[in-house]
């Protein structure tokens, strides 16, 4: 699914991000705990270098908690990269990020200003955390993507001064299973995409990886192999049904996406390291043969060389 939504706000702050760099000591990235890695902003890991990074895990109440552990033990193998927790119910434990900061630059002056920089998707919940940690509302809070549009520094009054961004995508999402599940998690506007096409998605990935909570929580008879199967029997349990009792594709996959993102069918997680990994190869795959085949075109526009003009 290819994702047309980058409004001109996003580049100008991925602009004065990178202008900034300079003077940040400290990355703090909010990530979503369903799908640690595809809300990773790939800017990040070419912009902090050897710099520390806190990956910030929020809606863990919504994940399945064995694979945000599984998350945690991946990011942390990397060195200066650190994980702490958040859900929304108790998001209460980011307070304790400040000082999690002074451990991962153990060095700094303890006079001196620790310049941290925290990003993170749309619709993350980085607003949110930014709130708690101030003690005070300071920044917009809601419930869809682009609520915050500009740049602002928080101090923090620890010795923390809190360079905040605006909810950032990237230009360019090259992994498709990537996109569906930012679709699928609400980071994406819903004006640009389709929802029945994230439903098949997400409906895929329910009845293949979590089979048991789909079947209780719309009290299904059985999970069929096919998603058309399992879409038009969550509609007649829920009535999302046209005349002639054909199923209302658009009515039940607007159901099935608020439900996921509500954490009402249960705990879920979209992806793990292991499938990140063999998505990558893949992506890596496509990237070679597009390169090849536009190699192969630029040769045959080529003139002949040796060839005599007629």
């Amino acid at each position: 699914m290819a994702i047309q939504w980058y409004p001109g706000h996003m580049h100008k702050a991925q602009k004065q991000v990178r202008e900034a760099a300079s003077q940040i000591d400290l990355y703090i990235e909010v990530l979503d705990a369903r799908l640690p890695y595809s809300s990773q902003n790939p800017m990040i890991a070419e912009l902090r270098g050897n710099k520390p990074n806190i990956k910030v895990l929020t809606k863990t109440d919504l994940a399945d908690s064995k694979m945000t552990e599984l998350w945690q033990q991946h990011f942390e193998q990397e060195a200066g990269v650190k994980t702490l927790l958040v859900s929304n119910d108790h998001n209460s434990k980011a307070k304790i990020l400040p000082d999690l900061c002074r451990k991962l630059l153990p060095d700094s002056n303890q006079f001196k200003t620790i310049n941290a920089m925290i990003l993170g998707i749309p619709n993350v919940g980085k607003s949110t955390l930014i709130n708690t940690l101030a003690g005070r509302s300071i920044a917009k809070v809601g419930n869809e993507p682009a609520v915050t549009k500009g740049q602002q520094k928080i101090n923090l009054r620890n010795g923390i001064m809190l360079w905040d961004t605006p909810g950032m995508l990237w230009p360019k999402v090259e992994n498709d299973h990537s996109a569906y599940r930012l679709g699928v998690s609400g980071a994406i506007k819903d004006t640009a995409m389709e929802y029945e096409d994230i439903a098949f998605y997400a409906i895929g990935f329910l009845q293949q990886h979590y089979p048991e909570q789909l079947q209780e929580r719309y009290q299904l008879e059985q999970v069929y192999e096919s998603e058309i199967e399992n879409l038009e029997a969550i509609a007649k349990r829920r009535a999302c049904v046209r005349a002639g009792g054909r199923a209302d594709l658009h009515k039940v996959s607007e159901l099935l996406i608020k439900d996921l993102r509500g954490g009402v069918i249960g705990e879920i997680t979209l992806e793990t390291p292991e499938m990140i990994a063999k998505e990558l190869i893949e992506v890596e795959r496509k990237k070679a043969e597009k390169e090849a085949q536009k190699e192969a075109r630029r040769k045959a526009r080529a003139p002949q060389r040796g060839n005599p003009k007629p």
